[in-house]
């Protein structure tokens, strides 16, 4: 499938009639922008943009105004207090000159898009990310977020354990054995039907790291260190290259989140892994991924500080992740949240 173009969504957009608050389904191939795409719009349309001397609430209007642009939409003269500000594209902007994320009165939403803007010293944008609610929710470390997915991992006499037989059904006419993929395919590339890799096939590959050890960058590293176990289920893949962009699910091109735990307590961000909400991804022939459609690799760790040693691996889909671990209960909300955005987002 030939990916398009993020000026084909604008162009689309622009003929549609719609406006900011037109609805579009999640995964919509015509008017749903993708967030690579959407990223890619932002960055051309707002990098360089002046804001210097408007006043906040002027400031605001200009960026909103500026966002419609860049997507296609027409300009509203005035723009309603909606959550999110663009409901049509599940978008909220927050403009940024230091590295302290607040957000005010809400939860993170799973599925809504967060458009990260950050601005220069003069007041000047410099670049845009977009994230979802559920990658931001990665970033906190403070523990404000309080609304947090959680399970529990007990470990059992197997050290490899398949927990799905198959992938779920809408998946299965999209999964290929022996899929393999040009030099150029990148981990974080969008997943296509015919080179997704059946589930069976990803436990048997990734079977073989049970056992490995790699450095321990330190306690207070876990992102570093899972950097280092995605790279070599990259490598056992067969991917040519590593590439992580901080998206879920974490190798996009597989649907598989990875997760690298050193203590029983699985965080699941926003969202359970049996969820049947559409992922921000494009579709799969007739079929639009869904939360429970995920593939989950959990490899459970011993550390002496120096070396992170692999021990026991666990493979299962979404719709299956319960079957296996046992779900904390309880969800609480918190009135402002707060997320210290890492010095390399941007």
């Amino acid at each position: 499938m030939a990916t398009k173009k993020p000026v084909d969504y604008k162009k689309a957009i622009q003929s549609s009639g719609f406006d900011i608050y037109s609805p579009i389904e999640v995964g919509n191939p015509r008017f749903w922008i993708p967030t690579r795409q959407l990223e890619i719009l932002l960055n051309r349309e707002l990098s360089g943009l002046d804001l210097a001397g408007l006043a906040l609430r002027t400031r605001s209007k200009v960026v909103k105004m500026a966002v419609c642009e860049a997507l296609g939409y027409p300009a509203p003269k005035s723009f309603k207090k909606t959550q999110p500000r663009f409901p049509g594209q599940q978008l909220d902007t927050y403009t940024q000159k230091s590295n302290n994320l607040q957000i005010w009165n809400e939860e993170l939403s799973p599925t809504r898009r967060y458009a990260i803007i950050q601005l220069s010293e003069q007041d000047i944008v410099l670049k845009i990310k977009v994230v979802n609610g559920q990658e931001l929710a990665l970033l906190d470390t403070t523990g404000t977020i309080t609304t947090k997915y959680q399970a529990s991992l007990v470990t059992g006499t197997n050290t490899h354990e398949l927990v799905s037989a198959q992938d779920t059904p809408p998946m299965l006419p999209h999964v290929r054995s022996g899929a393999t993929f040009a030099k150029s395919t990148s981990p974080a590339d969008e997943p296509e039907s015919g080179v997704l890799l059946p589930i069976q096939e990803i436990f048997k590959r990734l079977s073989a790291l049970v056992g490995l050890s790699f450095a321990d960058p330190g306690m207070d590293q876990e992102r570093h260190r899972g950097a280092a176990l995605h790279r070599l289920i990259c490598e056992c893949l067969g991917y040519s290259r590593y590439e992580d962009k901080g998206q879920f699910p974490d190798i996009r091109h597989q649907l598989l989140e990875v997760k690298l735990q050193t203590s029983p307590t699985i965080d699941l961000g926003l969202v359970l892994p049996s969820s049947e909400e559409r992922l921000d991804i494009r579709q799969l022939g007739d079929h639009h991924p869904r939360h429970c459609d995920t593939r989950y690799a959990m490899f459970y760790a011993k550390t002496d500080g120096k070396q992170v040693t692999l021990t026991h691996l666990f493979v299962t889909t979404g719709a299956d992740f319960f079957s296996r671990f046992r779900r904390f209960e309880g969800k609480v909300s918190n009135g402002k949240i707060q997320i210290p955005l890492p010095r390399n987002f941007f």
